[in-house]
C-alpha cells in the first residue's frame, strides 16, 4: 500500500529556535528572551537572540528548502512578535513578516503549516500569571484571530500547540525550560487546564474565521511503549503502559484524552487526588472541539526506569543519538498503531529527527551517514504502519536546519542544513539530499 499519493513530505522549525531578531521591528519580549541569561541554565549561556537569523534570511532559506524538494514547511509564529504584550495592539511589522514568509513559500511551491504556539509565551502574559490566569484562553483566542485574519486566505494547515507535555512538564514541573519553575501539582494542573481550554478556543476560532477550509491538529510528544514481542499479551501490556499515568505530567493521556475523548483519564484522579482539576460545566466540550488530525512528535519509545538503572527500552551499549536518546525505530510503527486505535484520527508525523555531532569535512560538505541510517530505519517502520492501513497524512523532519536547541544551546544539531553560527553559512547535509530522493519516490525507495 505504501504512502498515499497526497502524502505530506516536509520539515519543521520553531520561531525562537531559528528567527533571531529578538528585539527588532516592534517585537515584544517572550519568556525565553528574558530567562535565556548567563546564569548557567542554558549550555554555554547561549540564547536565541540571533539564532539562525531566519528573520532576515528566510528568502535564501526557502531557496534551500526548494533545493531539498521539501513540499511542506512547518513553522511557528512568535506570539510576541505579532502582539508585543500578548493581549493588546498588533505589531503590523511582525505580522507582515509571516505574511511575506507565506508568500515566499507559496511562490517556491511549498505549502505552509503553521503552529500557533511553540513555547515562547509573551513575557507580559507570564507576568500576569501565564497559563494560570483564567483569561489566558481569551488572550490566546485573540492572538489566533489576528493570525487567522491575516494568513488563512493562503494557509490551510494549523497546529494549535506544540508538545504540551514539554511546555508544562519541562517549564513548570522539572524546571529545565523557560520559565524554569518547579511548581506544586495543583498549580501545574490548573495551568494545564487553562492551556487546554486555550487550545479549544483556538480550534473554534479557526473553524469560524478561516478563509480556506482548515485542517486543524495539535502536536504532542507521542512515544509509546514497544511490546517485548509480538504475542497478544505483550502487545496488550505495552498498550496499557502507553496509556497509563506512569509518566505524570509527561503522560500522553493527560493531554490527549481531554482533546480527543472529552475527559481526563480516570487514572489522573487517582494519581493526583484532591489536586486534580475539577472542570467547570462546558469546559470539556470546549477542550474537545473536533480536530482533523493528530500530530505526533516522535524521537524514541517511552519506558519507565527499572531496577537495573536502565529504562525498559535500554540496555548496556544501546545506540543513542547526540541527545542521549535511545534509537529504536519500531516506535514509528507502534505509535501510530496504538494512537490511531485509541483516537481514530489521521496521523501526521509533525516531528522526527536525530541530533548528530555534525561538522564540515575537508571537502566542504557535511557527511552524516548516522542520520541517513536513522531516517531510513524510522521511515521503514512508519511505512509498515501505512501498509497496514493506518491513515498517515505525512512526515515532517525535525529540523529543516540546525538551530537553538533550548537548554542545550547550539551544540545539538538536528538539521538537514548545517548552519555555521559564526557567519550563518548554510550547507545542505548528505541527509538532506537523501531525504530529497525519498520524497521524489514518495517513499518507494525505502
Amino acid at each position: 500500500m505504501g504512502f498515499s499519493k497526497d502524502f505530506i513530505w516536509g520539515a519543521a522549525t520553531a520561531s525562537y529556535q531559528v528567527e533571531g531578531a529578538a528585539f527588532e521591528d516592534g517585537k515584544g519580549l517572550n519568556i525565553w528572551d528574558v530567562t535565556s541569561k548567563p546564569d548557567g541554565r542554558i549550555s554555554h549561556n547561549e540564547n536565541g537572540d540571533v539564532a539562525c537569523d531566519h528573520y532576515h534570511r528566510y528568502k535564501d532559506d526557502i531557496k534551500l528548502f526548494k533545493e531539498l524538494g521539501i513540499k511542506y514547511y512547518r513553522f511557528s509564529i512568535s506570539w510576541s512578535r505579532v502582539i508585543p504584550d500578548g493581549m493588546g495592539e498588533v505589531n503590523e511589522k511582525g505580522l507582515q513578516f509571516y505574511s511575506d514568509l507565506v508568500d515566499e513559500l507559496l511562490a517556491a511551491g511549498i505549502e505552509p503549516l503553521i503552529t500557533l504556539y511553540h513555547w515562547d509565551l509573551p513575557y507580559e502574559i507570564y507576568l500576569r500569571g501565564g497559563f494560570s490566569n483564567p483569561e489566558f484562553p481569551d488572550w490566546f483566542e485573540h492572538y489566533t484571530k489576528v493570525v487567522i485574519d491575516k494568513l488563512s486566505d493562503r494557509v490551510k494547515y494549523w497546529i494549535t500547540m506544540n508538545e504540551p507535555q514539554c511546555a508544562i512538564g519541562l517549564g513548570y514541573f522539572m524546571g529545565t525550560h523557560a520559565p524554569f519553575l518547579q511548581c506544586d501539582n495543583k498549580t501545574i494542573l490548573r495551568k494545564l487546564h487553562y492551556y487546554l481550554l486555550a487550545h479549544g478556543r483556538a480550534v473554534k476560532c479557526i473553524r469560524k474565521y478561516a478563509k480556506l477550509e482548515p485542517q486543524i491538529g495539535f502536536a504532542p510528544i507521542a512515544p509509546v511503549r514497544i511490546p517485548k514481542d509480538n504475542t497478544p499479551e505483550a502487545i496488550e501490556a505495552a498498550k496499557k503502559e502507553t496509556f497509563s499515568m506512569n509518566d505524570l505530567f509527561f503522560s500522553l493521556t493527560l493531554y490527549s484524552d481531554p482533546i480527543m475523548l472529552g475527559k481526563y483519564p480516570d487514572e489522573a484522579y487517582e494519581v493526583f487526588g484532591d489536586d486534580m482539576v475539577v472542570p467547570e460545566p462546558g469546559d470539556m466540550e470546549l477542550i474537545s472541539q473536533p480536530i482533523d488530525f493528530y500530530g505526533m512528535n516522535i524521537y524514541y519509545s517511552s519506558a519507565n526506569r527499572v531496577e537495573t538503572g536502565y529504562a525498559a527500552n535500554e540496555y548496556q551499549g544501546v545506540p543513542r543519538n547526540a541527545m542521549g536518546w535511545v534509537i529504536d525505530a519500531e516506535v514509528m510503527y507502534w505509535s501510530p498503531k496504538f494512537i490511531y486505535e485509541r483516537y481514530k484520527k489521521p496521523i501526521l508525523m509533525t516531528e522526527n529527527g536525530m541530533a548528530v555531532s555534525d561538522s564540515i569535512s575537508l571537502d566542504g560538505k557535511c557527511h552524516d551517514p548516522q542520520r541517513i541510517d536513522f531516517m531510513h530505519r524510522y521511515l521503514k517502520e512508519y511505512k509498515r504502519a501505512a501498509d497496514e492501513g493506518i491513515p498517515l497524512m505525512g512526515y515532517l523532519y525535525w529540523s529543516a536546519m540546525d538551530n537553538f536547541e533550548w537548554g542545550h544551546g547550539y551544540d545539538m544539531r538536528f538539521g538537514l542544513i548545517y548552519v555555521d553560527y559564526r557567519d550563518q553559512k548554510r550547507t545542505i547535509k548528505d541527509s538532506g539530499y537523501w531525504l530529497k530522493s525519498v520524497i521524489e519516490s514518495n517513499g518507494e525507495n525505502l
